[in-house]
């Protein structure tokens, strides 16, 4: 296939979350086509898993301008720009009204399987930057399809693959064959079948961020009401003067209030922590589990585990096109130095567009959560100038591409899954910013109230 009638082909988006979605409205501005294509059956399928969490970054920095600008004509009015939403209201109140506004640019039940070149494996040189992308779905029903592509924006996020248990990186021993009494999701407490999961029991929680935190605070809240509910809190590390964030002295309300609602959890006695431990296997004992750590410590026999360590980017439908990937954080090569979390957090990440996110391969491009690989420090904001600058690229306006066209905010910073459906109070006299995306994600701290509060 030539050239031009490569240039006449579709740009195929893989995933209609939000930056998927904003992606899909920057081509449209450009004049290209987009094909959309979701594995969940609605818009932002993985959003609306978290729908329980509240943000901490407001209405007026998770949605898009390009995006606003198509659901204009349709009368839709952005919430107040101050307000923090829930997972379950950006998905209703923007998600859905931007993807019906995209309409059959979008296809629900498709996963990706692969995206190669046309008729070239990863070996091949010859005229390889020529051939247009084939991308390999299965649909629904199990049937297969091919579809040409002129480029590939993945915006297929990290949700899916949640880390293990191990503290290696890998699967710790029995964790697989005690899946049926894992989870690896902050809960929803206010769901009754989820409440009788975990009311009355003890219940392991792995993990030392955001989502760690909002874990203790809503178990605190569910053992004031449910005598016998305790957490038995594990950290690979020590307790030290920033293990709860700033506290009152936080930037950020939100974030510093649920430092605090965790800290008054273990000082409540709702939950104990374990600190140094890193763990080695899961056993049974009985109808219970036990954890035991590399160096030999056991944990008392717990209910239920609910692992936080983060999550990771699946790579193997991309295994035959080229990628430049960091081979510790299995971010793009350039941007990797830029989002390391030892050295940044959001708010230390400068907005950034198609140089640092290219590869060797010409004219694919990971974008939003994806792009940062393992790294927990993505803003919402930060997807959105991506894909503006990707769109440009590929619409051949360069200099637009590396135009950057967004300021963030001088407090964003990273965070995990916030609390429920807590007011927004506590969090409208701040600054704004922060990180957003799916407590998969670290995504966006909640906005708690200042009293204990409920589920």
């Amino acid at each position: 296939m030539n050239a031009p009638a490569t240039g006449q082909l579709p740009v195929v988006v893989i995933g209609a979350g939000p930056v998927g979605l904003a992606a899909a409205a920057h081509l449209v501005e450009r004049g290209l086509e987009p094909r959309v294509l979701e594995a969940g059956p609605s818009a932002g399928t993985a959003v609306r898993d978290w729908g329980h969490v509240r943000l901490f970054s407001p209405w007026a920095e998770v949605t898009d301008p390009a995006a606003e600008k198509l659901l204009a004509p349709t009368g839709w009015v952005r919430p107040d720009g101050g307000a923090y939403p829930t997972g379950g209201d950006w998905a209703e109140r923007y998600l859905q009204p931007l993807a019906d506004v995209l309409g059959d640019k979008i296809r629900y039940g498709v996963t990706v399987t692969g995206v190669a070149r046309a008729g070239r494996d990863r070996i091949v040189d010859a005229d390889r930057d020529e051939q247009p992308f084939t991308v390999h779905i299965e649909l629904a029903d199990g049937r297969e399809e091919r579809i040409s592509a002129r480029a590939v924006i993945d915006a297929s996020g990290t949700w899916s693959i949640p880390s293990p248990m191990g503290a290696d990186g890998l699967p710790a021993l029995g964790e697989k064959a005690a899946a049926d009494r894992i989870s690896y999701r902050v809960p929803d407490l206010r769901d009754p079948a989820v409440r009788a999961r975990y009311a009355g029991k003890r219940t392991a929680v792995i993990g030392s961020g955001a989502s760690a935190f909002t874990a203790l605070a809503s178990f605190a809240d569910l053992a004031e009401e449910e005598p016998g509910t305790h957490a038995a809190w594990v950290l690979r590390r020590g307790i030290g003067a920033n293990t709860f964030g700033g506290g009152e002295a936080d930037q950020l309300p939100a974030r510093g209030a649920l430092g605090l609602r965790a800290k008054a959890a273990v000082e409540d006695g709702y939950a104990s922590a374990v600190t140094g431990f890193r763990t080695q296997a899961v056993e049974r004992d009985g109808d219970r589990l036990v954890l035991v750590a590399e160096d030999g410590r056991r944990l008392d026999p717990v209910d239920e585990i609910i692992v936080l360590t983060g999550f990771r980017p699946d790579l193997s439908f991309l295994s035959e096109v080229r990628l430049g990937l960091d081979e510790r954080l299995q971010a793009p090569t350039a941007l990797a130095p830029l989002i390391d979390p030892n050295v940044h957090s959001c708010g230390t990440v400068y907005p950034h567009g198609v140089n640092e996110l290219a590869h060797p391969e010409q004219d694919i491009y990971l974008v939003g959560m994806k792009s940062y690989g393992r790294a927990p420090t993505f803003l919402a904001m930060t997807g959105y100038e991506q894909v503006r600058s990707i769109a440009a690229a590929i619409a051949g306006d360069r200099d637009a591409a590396e135009r950057v066209e967004l300021t963030l905010p001088e407090t964003g910073v990273c965070g995990g899954a916030g609390l429920y459906d807590a007011p927004d109070t506590a969090a409208q006299g701040g600054e704004g910013g922060g990180c957003c995306g799916a407590p998969t994600l670290q995504i966006g701290v909640g906005a708690p109230a200042a009293t204990s509060g409920g589920c």
